[in-house]
This record gives C-alpha cells, sequence and structure tokens, in this order.
C-alpha cells in the first residue's frame, strides 16, 4: 500500500483549465486536442461534457472525460480510483480522506466504459500525440468493460475530493 506522506509517492496531473481525459494508449494519435482543423475540436467536444464524467469517440474506442472542474488528479490503483484534488491543507490530508470519502459517497449513475488496454490522463487541450510534453500519467488497466461511477465528497471541513472510479464487469 502506498504511504501516502512520502514526497512524489502520488503523481498529479494538472489541467490549464479546461478537462482532464482518459484516453486509451492505442488511438492516442487520434485525438487532437485544441488544434483539430474542425469548427469544433476534440477540446471542444471534452468541455461539452456535462457533469463529473463523460465519454467520446476516439477513433475506434471511447475515452473518458473528467468534467466539471480542473482540479490535479491522480489514480490510486489501489482503489481503482481517480481522484480529484478540490480542496485540502495537504496532500497528506486529501489522501488520509480518501478512504472516507469513498465509503461514504452518494455516487452519480454509472458509464459503462470498454477499452482496450491501458489508458494516457492528460489535459484534454493537448493533441494525444504530444501529451508526453505535458503532464501525463500513463495508467495500466487490463482490457475489457468498466463501470465507471463519479462522486464529490466532503470527508472533512476543509477537505474536498472528486472522486472518479473503475470497476470492472465480468465478461
Amino acid at each position: 500500500m502506498a504511504r501516502y506522506a512520502d514526497p512524489s509517492s502520488v503523481e498529479w496531473v494538472e489541467s490549464g483549465g479546461g478537462p482532464l481525459i482518459a484516453i486509451p494508449e492505442v488511438v492516442l494519435p487520434f485525438w487532437t486536442g485544441a488544434d483539430g482543423v474542425e469548427l469544433a475540436s476534440d477540446y471542444d467536444r471534452a468541455c461539452e461534457v456535462e457533469g463529473f464524467i463523460g465519454l467520446l469517440p476516439v477513433g475506434n474506442t471511447t475515452a473518458l472525460v473528467l468534467g466539471d472542474d480542473p482540479a490535479s488528479t491522480a489514480y490510486l490503483p489501489e482503489h481503482d480510483t481517480f481522484v480529484r484534488w478540490s480542496a485540502a491543507e495537504s496532500e497528506h490530508e486529501l489522501l488520509a480522506g480518501v478512504p472516507t470519502a469513498l465509503e461514504t459517497a452518494v455516487w452519480e449513475r454509472e458509464v459503462p466504459w470498454e477499452i482496450p488496454g491501458a489508458v494516457v490522463l492528460f489535459d484534454a487541450a493537448w493533441p494525444g500525440n504530444e501529451c508526453q510534453k505535458t503532464g501525463h500519467l500513463r495508467v495500466a488497466l487490463e482490457p475489457g468493460r468498466y463501470a465507471v461511477r463519479a462522486a464529490r465528497v466532503e470527508p472533512g471541513p476543509e477537505t474536498w475530493i472528486g472522486l472518479v472510479q473503475l470497476r470492472r464487469l465480468a465478461g
């Protein structure tokens, strides 16, 4: 188990102000970010997602948009959860609140997400083939179907956490 008080124990991904997106690694070149030649760029499509999460087609699969708030985000594999830092005095305080947040969360409706394998989380404004030039995080996920659910939780008076949890589905 990760010891959250250790420096650099968790890698955070930041946004320049828009949504973050988790794109299957195999279709990264198909994501044009804000550089698209269409009237509405891929980034514009990501910005149109309402609520905490949404799915967008990319190539022959879909990407998961983490909407609502451009909060710093980490992935905690021991909880199968993207954790979004909305408010907390410290990283330690925020991460210490995650177990309570997961137990008390009032989840929004689940969204089914089928992926071919690992995903890369980064600022949706960047083109997929350039995401390594900015803050990004590779999340090793098994290919298959997942149920994705989201919640915003306040486990303490000054701590607000966004949660996006993945649950692997059978078959």
